[in-house]
């Protein structure tokens, strides 16, 4: 397999037709998978992607997350379902409550994968992949399955934004050495 090469700063975007079982039917949906390399430690990159505090960061500027439970754990809990109010750009709501279950927390493999689902977005299934390349680096990748109806369109194009701008601030969070969940 050819190895990935990633100008400096920029992300890897593919967006795929796919269809997928919602609620007993098959229906259209998409994959959304954005990649892209970050000069950071395996090690310390797994320890950040488990926390709440990493995701505001990460989503700052786009989106702000207001937990419905009365605040956000230090880490992810796998099992866990969490509560969000979404606002765009910090202050527009969107979506309702955003629902987000741990379903799995893998620190053999380096994937975290959640089931997401609000008002808008009926799918919103994400898999966060962590790959060593050696020489304090990885191959972050965030690849979301994403179906919302008539919305299904508009709903990827936002993610498209919005995952490329986190992997944007994940390079924020490598140049500075920043530390999430302690």
């Amino acid at each position: 397999m050819a190895e990935t090469i990633y100008p400096k700063n920029t992300s890897k975007v593919i967006v795929e037709n796919i269809a997928i079982e919602y609620q007993g039917a098959m229906v259209k949906a998409k994959r959304l998978t954005v990649s892209s390399r970050i000069p950071m430690a395996i090690e310390n990159a797994w320890e950040n992607v488990q926390t709440p505090e990493l995701l505001q960061f990460v989503a700052k500027g786009i989106i702000r997350f207001q937990s419905t439970d009365g605040g956000f754990p230090k880490k992810w809990q796998m099992g866990q379902t969490y509560g969000a109010k979404m606002k765009i750009f910090g202050f527009l709501p969107f979506g309702g409550t955003h629902y987000l279950k741990i379903e799995r927390i893998d620190g053999n493999t380096y994937e975290i994968e959640t089931r997401e689902w609000d008002k808008s977005a009926k799918v919103w299934n994400h898999m966060v992949r962590l790959k060593d390349l050696g020489n304090n680096s990885i191959h972050y990748e965030d690849s979301i399955i994403i179906h919302g109806g008539l919305l299904t369109g508009f709903i990827t194009t936002f993610a498209k934004v919005f995952y490329k701008h986190r992997q944007r601030r994940w390079q924020i969070v490598a140049k500075e050495k920043m530390v999430f969940g302690k």
